[in-house]
């Protein structure tokens, strides 16, 4: 899916992830703890949908910054036809862009996002999640203003990096935030509000600048992104999981009164289900702490970890892979979409195909949440690819009759852009972003899905910006719809020969298979079959310790 979303997927793999590794974690008594005490507290949470309402409300209000971060990656595409592309005339009457600066306007936002991203992770950690989500307004509301009052081309460009950096601060910490406050079992539920919300806010740019001026669209962006900060002051509470870690425990157990102020008095306690949270917190954070200090790892081991072929292996694929979703057509038929609809030769208005293309997005990424849960991983990719193919094909033909004047067929090209749009979301949208969460060992997890983020953002930014280019190299927009099914084409061939599958599989099988396996895995599939598991199991360790009243009330029931 989309990167303002990729880290929603993760999170859900996450989750999916941690259950398939039970056996592995329950080697470990002091994590074992941890899962044990989980269990024993669920069974006290309500099941109703006023249970459930504080959790809604902030994660609502968390996720409702997304609203402008979706226009902000739209927002070039209803700027973009505003300004001249030969730098002498704009339907503006004040700013002339050539296609090398309309192209630096596109990709502009993009760039930041590594940087962005990185430096996201550390303030939310060291001022808190929702504190971070505050702070974003500062370079947004810049950024907005900036383009709203632009006279030139670099006033535009600027506020495109700050709200880039708004972006990425903003969307970030409110994933991990619904991420820690969420009920385990509503967890994917609640997460899936951020790429609603984005959705959303794509729709609402296509829509405003089908009606509005976009200079207009920018100031009412500026309001888009202070609502949210208006309400998470007034109405939400901090993360009670940043809290504890910062032994912050009044203000932590006061946020768990709010969160769980509609569940019920659990049976046979006396402790509220707020109390039994904060003691879990509590203890998982000591355990983090002792973890943490026990097995320390520096620098250099991470480094070394990734000369191994559990480490390289998985990057070199993983950056191909992002190569061929990039220039695929994927992102630039968004950041371009009324320039690139005015030029296939489309009779349907482009910004009302645009809010076509984008309400499709939504309902596909609702759909493969489901897909990414059921079937496997290379079998998708490749009928995205295939998909992709064909459609992005046979809309070139179909814009050279129509250019040539040997068709009138005008509508055909924005339909199958729209089935490019749904093959996309099938796999090669969605899939890269995921595979960060399962293709590396976890001990460089954290790192790795930095590394992998930021570097397909980097591509990202060079397929954006090469969209005029690829036009003058391939002599029009029907040779670049041609380089689109050729390079989709060609991800369905590099899955087939370089990507492992990981659907179903555990980690240790996964890691198992870049130890022993070739370069390409339609060759070496035979030797990664994982094998049987064992029948018999171990006796389970009595794994009570530290008092704790979760684990001791589990086991006499």
């Amino acid at each position: 899916m989309d990167p303002i979303g990729s880290s929603c997927f993760n999170l859900q793999l996450e989750n999916e992830r941690a259950k398939k590794e039970e056996e592995e974690v329950l080697k470990n008594d002091k994590l074992a703890e941890i899962l044990c005490s989980v269990r024993s507290l669920t069974k006290y949470e309500g099941r109703s949908l006023r249970s459930l309402c504080p959790q809604i409300t902030a994660a609502s209000i968390a996720a409702s910054y997304h609203i402008v971060v979706g226009i902000g990656f739209a927002y070039s595409a209803i700027l973009i036809p505003n300004l001249s592309l030969n730098g002498t005339n704009s339907t503006d009457g004040q700013i002339s862009a050539t296609k090398t600066e309309s192209s630096w306007i596109a990709s502009a936002m993009v760039i930041v996002a590594p940087i962005g991203g990185i430096s996201a992770g550390f303030v939310m950690d060291w001022i808190g999640r929702l504190n971070t989500i505050k702070l974003a307004l500062i370079p947004s509301a810049i950024g907005w203003v900036l383009i709203a009052m632009a006279s030139n081309v670099p006033m535009l460009i600027i506020g495109r990096i700050l709200t880039g950096f708004g972006t990425t601060w903003g969307s970030s910490p409110a994933t991990v935030y619904i991420t820690e406050i969420a009920r385990a079992d509503m967890r994917g539920s609640l997460i899936s509000f951020a790429p609603a919300f984005a959705s959303l806010g794509m729709m609402l740019a296509f829509l405003k600048g089908w009606m509005m001026h976009w200079r207009t669209v920018a100031w009412m962006c500026l309001g888009y992104s202070i609502v949210p900060v208006i309400l998470i002051q007034l109405f939400i509470p901090e993360s009670p999981a940043w809290l504890v870690s910062r032994d912050r425990i009044e203000e932590a157990a006061k946020a768990l009164r709010w969160l769980h102020s509609n569940q019920p008095q659990p049976e046979q306690r006396p402790e509220t289900l707020a109390e039994l949270q904060l003691h879990l917190l509590q203890r998982e954070h000591q355990i983090k702490q002792e973890e943490a200090l026990k097995n320390g790892t520096g620098f250099l081991v991470k480094v070394r970890q990734f000369l191994r072929p559990t480490g390289y292996k998985p990057l070199i694929i993983l950056f191909g892979l992002f190569f061929c979703q990039q220039f695929s057509g994927i992102y630039i038929t968004l950041f371009y979409s009324v320039t690139f609809l005015e030029s296939i030769g489309s009779s349907t208005n482009p910004y009302l195909a645009s809010i076509m293309i984008c309400t499709v997005r939504f309902i596909m990424s609702c759909i493969n949440t489901y897909m990414l849960r059921s079937f496997h991983r290379r079998p998708l990719i490749m009928t995205s690819g295939v998909g992709m193919a064909l459609c992005m094909g046979f809309a070139g033909f179909f814009s050279k009759w129509i250019i040539e004047g040997s068709s009138g067929m005008r509508w055909v090209p924005t339909m199958l852009l729209l089935f490019f749009v749904i093959t996309s979301m099938i796999g090669l949208l969605p899939i890269p972003w995921t595979m960060t969460a399962e293709l590396f060992p976890i001990e460089i997890r954290g790192v790795a899905h930095s590394i992998a983020y930021s570097v397909n953002n980097l591509i990202m930014f060079a397929s954006i910006q090469s969209f005029y280019t690829l036009e003058d190299w391939f002599g029009g927009i029907v040779g670049v719809q041609w380089f689109f099914a050729a390079i989709s084409l060609l991800a369905t061939v590099y899955t087939f020969i370089f990507l492992p599958e990981t659907h179903g599989k555990k980690l240790s099988e996964i890691t198992d298979y870049f130890v022993h396996s070739g370069a390409f895995y339609v060759l070496s599939k035979e030797r990664s079959k994982p094998k049987k598991a064992a029948t018999s199991r171990a006796p389970r360790k009595n794994i009570v310790k530290h008092g704790d009243p979760l684990l001791a009330d589990d086991q006499r029931q």
